[in-house]
């Protein structure tokens, strides 16, 4: 069983965490010396570009974590996993969007997650410093930081997909069974919008984006946005409707409604 522990406390600690990742990040944004090739990946990925921003702010939260949460363990994108000693661990994306990066856009996010020994996503930071936004989620609850002030997010409650608005980030990288199913959502829905990677799922917490709709994802990918979305009362579940799995497919939505909706085409290429 993991170790107890104060949300209060470890919602500040992941706080200063996305401090260290901002202070690492930024001197690189739109400004970067060169971007290297990640090796191994989806050929469907095709390039798959790693920077002195990525393991940068990796390196500055994982000195963070070991200099004061000794016994948590750390799952990144970017260097060999850190088993944890009392059943605490985070997970991390220092620079989720890195192609946006790479283009010079301000979509792009820092994740970062708490999860227990059972890989329950417990609190949540999707951080997007080039905007000064950051959306916190924990258990029964989400907010938007922002110029030194928290506020209360909503999802927006939007129950007909013909009225939504919809994301994925690039449909290209969906098999063909899931290409079919995103069509027919976005036949359906009134805006689509891509490219947007893990801020959409923000946007979708603050309610002006009804639905999110991803495959592929690794743990680092999915694990903060979990406590983002259903802390704003979103739901979040895999292309089945079951619980979602740390990697694979996710779709999150804004009610039960466009969830149910969404279901009839998604299930239909869901992963067994």
């Amino acid at each position: 069983m993991s170790t107890p522990f104060s949300l209060e406390d470890e919602l500040a600690f992941a706080g200063r965490l996305a401090d260290a990742a901002r202070t690492a990040i930024r001197p690189h944004f739109r400004a970067l010396d060169g971007v290297d090739g990640k090796t191994g990946g989806p050929a469907q990925f095709g390039f798959d570009p790693v920077t002195a921003a990525d393991t940068g702010a990796e390196r500055a939260m994982r000195d963070l974590i070991a200099a004061e949460r000794p016994d948590h363990g750390v799952i990144g994108e970017e260097f060999e996993d850190i088993p944890s000693r009392n059943g605490l661990t985070w997970l991390l994306d220092p620079v989720d969007g890195t192609r946006a990066f790479v283009a010079g856009l301000p979509s792009w996010t820092t994740l970062i997650a708490l999860c227990d020994e059972e890989g329950t996503p417990l609190i949540g930071i999707i951080d997007q410093p080039v905007l000064d936004e950051r959306y916190l989620g924990w258990p029964g609850g989400a907010a938007l930081q922002q110029a030194g002030t928290q506020t209360p997010i909503r999802v927006s409650g939007c129950r007909d997909l013909r009225e939504a608005v919809i994301s994925t980030t690039d449909p290209f990288i969906l098999n063909p069974a899931e290409q079919g199913a995103w069509t027919h959502l976005r036949a359906t829905a009134r805006i689509s919008r891509y490219g947007l990677d893990a801020y959409a799922y923000a946007r979708l917490a603050a309610g002006t984006i009804d639905l999110v709709a991803e495959s592929g994802l690794k743990a680092w990918d999915i694990a903060a946005l979990i406590p983002v979305v259903r802390g704003a009362g979103g739901l979040a579940t895999d292309w089945r409707g079951n619980a979602p799995r740390l990697g694979g497919q996710i779709v999150c939505c804004a009610s039960q409604d466009i969830l149910d909706q969404a279901l009839l085409a998604l299930r239909r290429s869901a992963e067994i």
